[in-house]
C-alpha cells in the first residue's frame, strides 16, 4: 500500500510515515497543499492522510479540487479541528473518513487497513486471491494449495498490485511510480528483475498462474 501523507507539523508528518513504514507500508510526505494536490494528481496513491489547516491551500480546497479532477483515492481527514460542522463539511465534499488529533495509533492504522479494503474490494481481510494462490496481507506468503512461499518487500508489492487488477494490464510505470516512489530513478529492468524473482516463485509452489508480459505496455496475470 502507497500513502500520501499532506501534513505541515512536520514532526507529525515524520512520525505518521515511520509508523506505516513500520507496518511495511510506503509513505511519501507532503507538508503543504499544493505540493499536496500536485502529487495526489499522480494517482499512484492508494491512501491520501489530508490535513486541514496547510499553507498555500487548506485540506478542504485540496479535497475538493482532487474530486473534481476525478481522482477517487479514498481521503482520510486527519485535523485537530474536531467541529462536527468540519467534519460533515468534509464528508460532504468527498472525504471517505475523518479522525481527530491526538488519535490512537491503531486505530489510525484500523481506519487506513478500512479504506483500503474498500478501495479494492477485498472480501477476506487477511488474503488477496487470483485463481489457485493467495497472498496473505500479514505474513508476505504467497500460496496454492499446501504450498507457500516468503516474499520479499517489493515483490510482495509487485504481486499485491497484479492480484488486485488481475486480467488489467499494469504499466512498468506504474509498478515503479507505486513500488519504488514518484521520484526514484528506478528502471524498466529493475521491474523486469522483480517479475523474473515471482515468476519463478509461482513456478515452486505449482500454480497454474503466469505472470504474461505485453510487449511495450505491462504485465498481467492469466491462468496458464
Amino acid at each position: 500500500m502507497r500513502i500520501l501523507i499532506v501534513e505541515d507539523e512536520i514532526a507529525l508528518a515524520e512520525a505518521l510515515a515511520q509508523i506505516f513504514h513500520k507496518n511495511k507500508y510506503t509513505a511519501d510526505i507532503c507538508n503543504d497543499g499544493i505540493s499536496g494536490f500536485d502529487n495526489a494528481l499522480t494517482g499512484v496513491y492508494d491512501i491520501i492522510i489530508l490535513d486541514i489547516m496547510l499553507p498555500k491551500m487548506n485540506g478542504f480546497d485540496v479535497l475538493k479540487k482532487i474530486r473534481l479532477k476525478k481522482i477517487t483515492t479514498p481521503v482520510l481527514i486527519l485535523t485537530a479541528k474536531d467541529e462536527v460542522a468540519d467534519k460533515v463539511y468534509g464528508l460532504d465534499i468527498g472525504a471517505d473518513d475523518y479522525i481527530t488529533k491526538p488519535f490512537s495509533t491503531n486505530e489510525l492504522l484500523a481506519r487506513v487497513r478500512s479504506l483500503y479494503r474498500r478501495k479494492a474490494n477485498i472480501v477476506c481481510e487477511s488474503t488477496l486471491n487470483f485463481s489457485d494462490i493467495s497472498l496473505n496481507l500479514s505474513t508476505y506468503e504467497l500460496s496454492c494449495s499446501n504450498k507457500s512461499v516468503k516474499l520479499g518487500l517489493k515483490e510482495y508489492g509487485i504481486m499485491e498490485i497484479l492480484i488486485e487488477n488481475g486480467n488489467r494490464i499494469i504499466s512498468k510505470e506504474t509498478l515503479i511510480e507505486k513500488i519504488w516512489g514518484y521520484e526514484s530513478d528506478a528502471e524498466y529492468n529493475n521491474v523486469e528483475v522483480y517479475i523474473s524473482f515471482l515468476r519463478k516463485k509461482l513456478l515452486h509452489i505449482n500454480s497454474k498462474v503466469a505472470i504474461k508480459t505485453v510487449r511495450g505496455v505491462g504485465y498481467c496475470l492469466e491462468e496458464v
